[in-house]
This record gives C-alpha cells, structure tokens and sequence, in this order.
C-alpha cells in the first residue's frame, strides 16, 4: 500500500493548472455550448499499458470545480493498467467536468509515465539487491508530485532538495581543494540526522572518499567492472550508488556489481505520458 500525498499539498498545484487553463474567461466552449444545469457521466480510461499514479489529482481537478462531484477510484496508485482498464469514474455538473478535463488528464497521465517507467527499471534489477532511485531532475512545481510517483512504480526517493541532505558534487570538491578535506568539513558541519554523500569520478579517490566515514559515495559514470571493484575495495564500509549513463539496456549490468543503489535522472526528466483518455459514459 503506497501512502497518498495529502490533498492539502496537492490542492495548490491542482488549483494553479486550472487557473491557467481557464484564463480570463473560464471555458468559454462549454459556457457557449453546455446547459448550466447538464451533467455527465464519465469514465477515466487507460489505453495504453502502465502503472497508474495521480488519481487523487484528477479527484481534486473536478472537485474543485464541482464540489458535489462523484468521483470514484476503479483501483489505486501503483496499480498496473492495460489498454481500456478503467482508472477511475466520475458524474458532476458537465461544464465542471470539462473544464477540469485537460488538468485532469494532464496530471494523471505525467505522474503515470512516471511510474511506468520506474517500474521498468525496478523490474530489471529484481533479484539484485539494487534499489532504483530518482533525482531532484523534476517538473519545477511538481516535484513532490513526480517523486511520488517513482513510489508508485516501486522506485524509491533520493532526496527532495538541497535541505535535506549533504551531497559533494564536483563542484564542491574544486571549492574545497580535495575529496577528503570535503567530507571532512561536511562531517563536522552535519547534524546526527542529516546524511552525508560524495561523488567520485575515480576509483583512485574512493579511499579519499571514505576516509571521514561518509554515509554514501556516489560512483558517477562508473564501468561495470569498476563498479564492483569499487564494491570490493568498500567492504561495508558505506552505501555506494550508481549514478550516470544509465538506462534500460545497461540498469541490470550495473545492479549486478553489487551497488546499493541506483539513480535515475530518466525517471522523471525523461517518462512519457501515459495515454489515458475521458470518455462519456
């Protein structure tokens, strides 16, 4: 069972797609052609296999609209869906129901193209050991959104932000002078709660890296080979991750090196919209 994202977080984001796809005017289509008082019955379809995630945003999209919708879920977020399954029906005033259509689709579509596409990944590493993980690569505005998507295709989160965790990059290191001089500073400076994580670029400043004992090292752009040398010469020391030309044709490769943890830019920067389709009823 995949925990829901609050309606209160989001409701804000539901609310500003609706505000700028009504513009000015409102759905002056359905104002000139729909009754006021018409309703319509209607069902969210899939037409393409994937893992459905974003229900509660299309919920939201109609209610706010429609406060007495009937909006009623056929399954849950992290469900797989073939073409036709049928995600979700809905019976509201008609002219709410069509001006919440797009955001709807919109929504329910992108964080189902996430979701999809994690569990592709997460499926060519089953048995490895190896967790998938996303990145902060997200749909400015929707980052919450997309991370909880890659749950519900059976990824998990790397972290949400730059608050949440320290993590050395490159650009850090040539701030620093050295690998080990900033994981040193990053140690001192990091709370008993806060992680501390540092990319490498080669095996020869791997043992640099774990000097001052940092919770992870990342491997960017490592072979295969390498990345289980790496492994080796870790030996528990700290969680070591994947990061950097990977994709579906390589993801099982590198998982079998025996990595941790393997992070995915694609997952959300790259995940097509699932096709799903509002159909009268």
């Amino acid at each position: 069972m995949i925990a829901p994202l609050p309606d209160l977080l989001i409701a804000p984001i539901v609310r500003a797609a609706l505000a700028e796809d009504l513009g000015r005017a409102g759905d002056v289509t359905s104002l000139a052609c729909v009754p006021a008082d018409a309703r319509l019955r209607a069902v969210f379809a899939a037409r393409q296999s994937g893992v459905a995630a974003g229900l509660d945003c299309a919920r939201l999209a109609v209610l706010e609209l429609d406060p007495k919708a009937d909006f009623k879920a056929a399954l849950a977020d992290g469900d797989r869906v073939g073409p036709g399954d049928r995600l979700a029906w809905v019976d509201a005033n008609a002219r709410a129901l069509l001006g919440a259509e797009r955001v709807a689709l919109n929504l329910l579509g992108r964080l189902s193209g996430v979701a999809t596409l994690t569990r592709a990944y997460v499926d060519a590493v089953e048995g490895t050991g190896a967790q998938i993980v996303d990145t902060r690569k997200t749909t400015p505005g929707l980052r919450a959104l997309e991370k909880y998507a890659v749950r519900c295709g059976g990824g998990v989160n790397h972290r949400f932000g730059l608050d949440d965790a320290i993590l050395i990059k490159d650009n850090h290191i040539a701030a620093c002078g050295s690998v080990a001089e900033a994981v040193r500073r990053a140690r001192a400076f990091a709370g008993h709660l806060t992680k501390v994580e540092v990319e490498i670029d080669s095996l020869d400043q791997l043992e640099d890296a774990l000097r001052h004992q940092p919770d992870v090292v990342m491997l960017d752009n490592f072979k295969p080979d390498d990345l289980a040398e790496a492994v080796r010469r870790t030996a528990g020391r700290a969680r070591l991750e994947a990061s950097g030309g990977v994709n579906l044709q390589t993801v099982r490769a590198i998982a079998e090196s025996g990595v941790d943890v393997i992070s995915v830019g694609a997952l959300t920067h790259s995940a097509s919209v699932l096709d799903i389709g509002l159909d009268a009823a």
